[in-house]
């Protein structure tokens, strides 16, 4: 049974997402978990600020050197040369040259990226003091030694999260999506573990260690279903093949603009390094929070589609018809989720961070910085996906330009908005600046495909929209009711608790409602999904084919 599960093969767009989209929202509750362990523990001071700017630039490198390659060149290539050879419905049987020319490919970046990561890592670490000392201008002292140990170590976890993203790949590939979902939910579990377990006995050096532990169990998850597929790992370094090449044309491109964006983080860093202590905390603590929606519906619907995008490039009805149809999806659940979030932002920081260290004040500084980055919460959402249309038609070079436009326009506003709002002015530097980005791709696809389905979209949106503001004025409206209740202790936790999830509720009840009287395409797509789960039904025509024995 549970190999069944891990082995299990997911066509639909929409079931596969809801698989992913479960398994993130395991993973987010998992990070708030974490967050409000360390939050409780250490409160928004020095600690977490060195915890967060250590964590920088290790996570610089993974981004640039192994996302680039995988979310721009290596599904694309990988799909298209096993869809090629029709091997994405059958498993591979070594022996079969076809069949490993696939593998050949794997293995060949798997090594090439590997061998890559190790000798970057080691030049990053030995040179430690000096980057750390360039992105933390504002830290001094013991604060400085402490941030630059813990990158150190810290450094440990690119090549373990390598490995295991081009495992991610093979299985995103093969449409395996439960098993890559589980990944990050073992990296925050090795988190935890550093913050619960590791913490009393190395101090502050736990927490490092715990992320390495993380990223090692974010390997280790993938590696049976990738193996049960037929892959077996031996060295090859060919850099030459046509495949391996194609795969590093497309990722230089995609890798730029994520350099692009790492140096909006870096510069986040430096800025917030300045203000007052526990800026930088306060910056990632909200920024953790509003990115749970993000990583839920937009990241798991974009993850779910990009392998059948890039199966569409070449019909563009069809890709358009696709993308549509997800955009509006992952606007269905964004919107209302950006209302719960602005209408309960204090009793949900206040549930998850407001214990131990954790103040007021901070609660305070944690809120505003909240509510400027849900302003661009739908185009965060939507983003991922919009940027893999592009990568499925084999171009990752316009949104490095898109991209560095953004950037351009964040590092500029977090500068004047820093000066002026503090911390708060750095979250709403991003939101606009993610705006910015988001509307400036929206219009190149469309001078380049021509028909994006707007109207469909926008009239999905309008409904969407006013369900949502329904559901805020609901919430507000319970909000007063329970929190003028005597029956009612704000004061305490439980109190605060019960307002917030029966608000919560009862908006979301509204939300439900106001879409089914408007039947709204996206909640019926919703309960279908769901219903198909429930009776194990088979939803594509290809699984219905393959049953048959066709």
């Amino acid at each position: 049974m549970i190999t069944k599960l891990f082995n299990s093969k997911i066509n639909s767009i929409t079931s596969a997402a809801i698989i992913v989209a479960a398994a993130s929202m395991a993973s987010r509750l998992l990070g708030i978990f974490r967050d409000r362990i360390l939050a409780g523990e250490f409160g928004a001071g020095d600690t977490l600020d060195i915890y967060y700017a250590a964590f920088r630039i290790p996570d610089l490198v993974f981004n640039l050197l192994v996302l680039g390659a995988l979310s721009a060149g290596f599904i694309p290539v990988f799909t298209a040369l096993c869809r090629r050879q029709s091997l994405l419905k059958k498993i591979f049987r070594r022996g079969d040259a076809s069949q490993e020319e696939s593998w050949y490919v794997a293995n060949a970046v798997i090594n090439l990226l590997g061998a890559l990561l190790i000798v970057v890592s080691a030049a990053f670490i030995f040179f430690a003091p000096e980057l750390t000392r360039l992105i933390t201008p504002g830290f001094s002292g013991e604060k400085q030694e402490l941030t630059i140990a813990l990158t150190r170590i810290m450094f440990l976890s690119p090549f373990f999260l390598g490995l295991s993203s081009v495992f991610g790949g093979i299985l995103q590939s093969f449409k395996r999506f439960f098993v890559y979902s589980l990944a990050p939910i073992m990296y925050n579990i090795g988190i935890i573990i550093g913050a619960l377990y590791f913490v009393p006995v190395w101090g502050i050096y736990g927490l490092a260690y715990g992320v390495v532990l993380g990223a090692l169990l974010h390997f280790l998850i993938q590696v049976p279903t990738t193996f049960s597929l037929g892959y077996r790992y031996y060295p090859v370094f060919d850099w030459r093949n046509h495949q391996v090449r194609q795969i590093i044309k497309m990722m230089v491109p995609r890798t730029l603009a994520l350099a692009i964006n790492q140096i909006n983080l870096v510069v986040v860093t430096i800025i917030a390094s300045l203000l007052a202590a526990g800026s930088l905390a306060v910056f990632n603590l909200a920024n953790n929070l509003q990115s749970f929606p993000v990583g839920i519906f937009g990241i798991s619907f974009a993850v779910a589609a990009f392998p059948t995008l890039a199966e569409l490039a070449g019909s563009q009805a069809a890709l358009v018809k696709n993308f549509s149809k997800v955009l509006r999806q992952i606007i269905f659940f964004i919107l209302p989720a950006t209302v719960l979030i602005l209408t309960l932002r204090v009793q949900i920081i206040r549930l998850i961070f407001g214990s131990g260290q954790f103040d007021w004040e901070d609660t305070i500084l944690t809120m505003n910085t909240l509510t400027f980055f849900s302003l661009s919460l739908f185009a965060q959402a939507a983003l991922p996906l919009l940027t893999r249309m592009f990568y499925a038609r084999k171009n990752s070079l316009t949104p490095f330009w898109a991209g560095l436009g953004a950037s351009v326009v964040n590092i500029i506003l977090s500068w004047w908005l820093g000066q002026r709002l503090g911390i708060a002015g750095l979250a709403l530097a991003f939101s606009l600046s993610t705006i910015f980005n988001f509307a400036l791709l929206w219009l190149i696809l469309k001078v380049e495909i021509g028909e994006l389905d707007e109207w469909n979209v926008l009239y999905s949106t309008l409904k969407i929209s006013a369900a949502s503001i329904g559901a805020g004025l609901a919430v507000q409206a319970m909000k007063l009711i329970i929190g003028s209740s005597a029956l009612v202790d704000m004061h305490r936790f439980w109190g605060v608790l019960t307002q917030a999830a029966v608000a919560g509720i009862f908006g979301l009840g509204i939300f439900i409602l106001m879409c089914w009287v408007m039947r709204s395409e996206e909640l019926m797509n919703f309960i279908r999904s769901i219903r198909s789960k429930a009776k194990r039904e088979k939803v594509t025509t290809d699984d219905a084919a393959e049953a048959r024995g066709i």
